[in-house]
């Protein structure tokens, strides 16, 4: 009886740490895995006769190609209006991305990355005056954006994990609404660690 009852605990024991090795093995990412992660917000204030709406969707999907290598595209949405009684102003935007990162330790439970990035953004401005009469104006602009990043992942799960990111490198292109209008070009180097970006990755 008391081999019978060391049988059933080794066997428990084994079986136990079987268990425990797949569940550290799955913490991490692999070749094949897909991880969504984004922003949805919507916010709302009033003071006095000013109103103020904001709306923003933009979710972001990755696939690693190789044990190291993830590629992805993200997708945005933005509006903001302001309304002070007598004058409306929108704000809205899209933009398109893409990106490729490395993972130094992509199977491990926490691992640091570099990203480098491509975005494009269309806004488009809009302000409605009433005073006595309507006047309305509008103004388009396009910005080309590319950026290096660094960051990390740290698994709290299987499937969940904490991402951290910061710029290190950036460069963008804003023709202010075209038309012969003069082109804003942006350089930027060096990691701001005040704007460090959290969010929150779950793996497929």
């Amino acid at each position: 009886m008391k081999k019978v009852i060391l049988s059933l605990v080794a066997i428990a024991a084994f079986g136990f740490a079987n268990a425990q090795e797949k569940n550290e093995s799955s913490e991490g990412f692999a070749k094949g895995d897909v991880f969504v992660s984004g922003a949805l917000s919507l916010g709302s204030s009033k003071t006095g006769d000013f109103k103020a709406n904001s709306f923003e969707v933009a979710p972001k999907v990755g696939y690693f190609v190789s044990e190291n290598i993830a590629v992805g595209a993200s997708l945005g949405f933005n509006s903001l209006k302001l309304d002070n009684g007598s004058d409306d102003a929108t704000n809205s935007g899209v933009g398109f991305g893409a990106f490729g990162r490395y993972y130094f330790t992509p199977a491990s439970k926490f691992s640091l990355f570099a990203e480098l990035g491509v975005d494009y953004t269309t806004t488009d401005e809009e302000f409605d005056a009433e005073d006595g009469t309507v006047y309305t104006s509008s103004f388009e602009s396009k910005e080309l954006g590319l950026g290096l990043g660094l960051g990390m992942n740290y698994f709290v799960s299987s499937n969940f994990s904490i991402e951290a990111g910061v710029a290190v490198l950036g460069y963008t292109s804003n023709d202010n609404g075209g038309d012969g209008a003069d082109k804003t070009n942006t350089f930027a180097l060096g990691g701001d660690w005040r704007a460090v970006t959290f969010g929150v990755n779950y793996k497929f």
